[in-house]
Parts: C-alpha cells; structure tokens; sequence
C-alpha cells in the first residue's frame, strides 16, 4: 500500500514511517519542517542530534533497502497544492501527524492560540476535501489525543469514542462529550466534528485515533543506525511528561511535577505508536461506516508516581520538588480508559517499568551535552493566575 505520512519528521511520525516501510508500505513523508523551526523559536533542540530528513531517508535505504520519498509541503497552505500531492501519489492509507501538537505551546500567547487553530483546523480540512476529490476510498488515520475527553470527568471509565443515552423516549448512541483542556485539544475535537460531517455526507473512511502520552525514544527502526534517531524534547513545551522527567533524571536536576502531582494519566510508548498506526491501517472501517475511535493507550499512572520512579533511578541524585502547576486542571483525579479495539487486534504493549525507564535514562545520559537549559520551567501559562503562581518561585533548575 502506498502511505502518506503527514508531519513525518515529527516525533511521533519519523518512527511510524519507518515502522510501515518495514513492513511493506510505500512511504511518502510530507513535512512542513515546522516543529524544527519551532525549536529556533524557542532556543532549544532536540536532546538527540537528529539528522535532515533527507540524510534521514538516505540513511534508512541504505540499511534497509527501502525507499521513503520526502516533500516539502504545508498542508494547511494552499488546497491547490494538498490536491496536487492528494492526485499524484493516490495513497491507500493518510496517516495525519501534521498539526501543532503540544498543550502548553498552543495556551503560550494569543498569537499562538491563533495559529494552532488556524493551521490544525486548515490541515484537516485540505486533506477531507483532498480525500474526497482525488481518493475517496483512502483511508484517513488521524492521531488525536486523550485530552478531548478531559480529566477527572467521566464517572467510571472512558469509553472508545461513543456513549449509549437516551433523548427523551429515544435511545441513542452518541459521540462521548469532549471536554478538552487546552486550545490544542479544542483543534482535536473540532477535528473530529469535521470527521463525523465527511463520513455521514460523503461516507470517507478515517479513523481517529485517541492517544495517551507518548514516552520513549527509540523503535527497532531507529534503533539500526545513529541516523535515524528519533528527536527527545525536553523542554516545558514540547517536552511528554515522562520523557521531562527522565531527563532530569538523568541529568541531575530537580524533578518537578506540577501541583501535587495527584494528576492521572494515560501512556504509550513511541514504539506502540507506530504499531498501532500500522494496525489501524490493516483495520480500516468500511465506507460509510461510522468514524473509528480508538483509545490509543497501554496504561495509567499519576504524575507523582513516574517522578517518584524516576528519582528512584537518578544516577545524579535528582530529588523531586513539586512546583506550582502552570495549568488550569484538577489537582488530583482518576482515570480509567478502555482500549478493547487494540487489544482486539492482538496488541501486547510495551508497559512502563524500572528496566523500561533505566533505557531512556541511560539513552538521554548518552547526549547529556546536548541539553539546552532554556525554557526547561514553565513558559506557558493558562491564565495570569497559573502565570503570577509560577513566575512567583521561578528560579533555574537546581542541579543536584
């Protein structure tokens, strides 16, 4: 099959467009290069030293013997252009990484609420319309994310995208109610509506996938040459919580979860990523047939208790100090999901566990010189209070 792969420089898209060509896709890498000027931006980089994507692709062919194509292009600028991409390369599978992914980012100005919103929303609909005109029989497989659902919402556990209730005399099955936490998880809701209106109106086939926090760095794929290392953010922005917790871990510093730390939640790791976008992809709903959801996740812990493991594995003596939460969330909740479709398909996950986060340790210890101290606290703020809170006890990081 021949697979796009949408925002394929990414973190979550790099190792996914080598995971399909492994297993016999044609991959097309479409990228922007936008998440690395993100990182200009902000004066940080990536931990790892990732390489161009074209040394990427190159180096991929030559210890594989598979070709990944790269373009150059930004599927929310003009739809001329998306259609164009969309008619040449007639993929089987869309797989849809390429909107501005991080909470904090999307909340840190009103310039860059605007942007997420205009960018995510542009994407998405230049490749519904893109689908519809040129590949109508494609499968759009879109990764959302966990957050649409909120935290500390729902009495009992999350279900797979649809609720049973009942409208007066009528029973019903329903999307679940969004309740999203940030700008950024507002554009996923709103993407998903976009969904709904294309599959009930022109019976697309698309999948969205509703993943919890990635952690991780390294697949089997990239894994086979330092070429083609997947990038490690590690700054408050862009930097999953997990792998923010692991590098100050392993580099000595403070390990500062947010609030009391009592926050709950979803995981997978980078590696599952990319299986279960391969999945989706051998499991495409029919045409017509309503959007799949799926709750891409492997497992639940607290923020308190991955700080308190990876303090645990410190070899630099880290020591946890709680800071004020730059957020607008409950202190504390619970979080129960289901993830029955995946584990349908036969998906046994990678779990989180001391030996699991020794690696990553281990893997970001390797590049310690590489650390960047800007924007390591928090610089996005969801109002001037989480913003007076921080600033109040801003220092830098202590290193132990």
């Amino acid at each position: 099959p021949v697979s796009l792969v949408l925002g394929g420089d990414g973190f979550c898209g790099w190792p996914t467009a080598l995971h399909l060509s492994e297993h016999g896709h044609k991959v097309v890498i479409v990228d922007n290069m936008l998440r690395r000027k993100i990182d200009e931006e902000l004066g940080t980089q990536s931990l790892t030293p990732i390489a161009s994507p074209q040394d990427r692709c190159a180096a991929w062919k030559e210890v594989s013997g598979k070709d990944i194509e790269f373009v150059e292009m930004d599927v929310s600028g003009p739809l001329d252009d998306v259609m164009s991409l969309i008619e040449k390369y007639k993929p089987d599978n869309i797989v849809h990484f390429a909107e501005i992914r991080a909470a904090p980012y999307s909340m840190k100005s009103p310039g860059k609420k605007a942007e997420t919103v205009r960018n995510n929303l542009l994407g998405v609909h230049n490749v519904l319309i893109s689908m519809l005109e040129h590949v109508p029989d494609a499968h759009l497989i879109h990764l959302g994310t966990m957050g649409v659902y909120g935290y500390g919402t729902v009495d009992g556990a999350i279900p797979e995208g649809y609720v049973n209730v009942k409208m007066g005399s009528k029973d019903m099955e329903i999307v679940a109610p969004y309740h999203p936490g940030s700008v950024y998880h507002t554009t996923k809701c709103l993407d998903n509506v976009l969904f709904n209106f294309y599959v009930k109106n022109d019976q697309l086939r698309i999948t969205d996938l509703h993943q919890g926090i990635v952690w991780g760095v390294e697949t089997p794929e990239t894994a086979r040459d330092p070429r083609l290392v997947n990038r490690l953010d590690v700054d408050s922005d862009y930097g999953t919580v997990l792998n923010r917790f692991a590098v100050q871990s392993a580099l000595g510093l403070d390990i500062t979860p947010y609030g009391t730390g009592g926050q709950t939640r979803a995981f997978i790791n980078i590696a599952d990523t990319a299986r279960c976008i391969r999945m989706a992809t051998e499991n495409p709903p029919a045409a017509g047939e309503r959007v799949k959801i799926y709750n891409q996740v492997a497992e639940c812990h607290t923020v308190r208790d991955i700080a308190q493991m990876m303090e645990g594995l410190s070899p630099a003596g880290s020591k946890v100090v709680n800071v004020p939460n730059p957020r607008n969330e409950k202190a504390e909740n619970n979080l129960e999901v289901i993830n029955q479709n995946f584990r349908s398909f036969g998906w046994n996950p990678v779990k989180l566990d001391d030996g699991k986060a020794q690696e990553l340790v281990d893997t970001i210890v390797k590049y310690k010189d590489r650390l960047v101290l800007n924007n390591l606290a928090p610089s996005s703020f969801w109002g001037k209070r989480q913003a007076a809170a921080c600033l109040d006890k801003a220092e830098a990081p202590a290193v132990a």
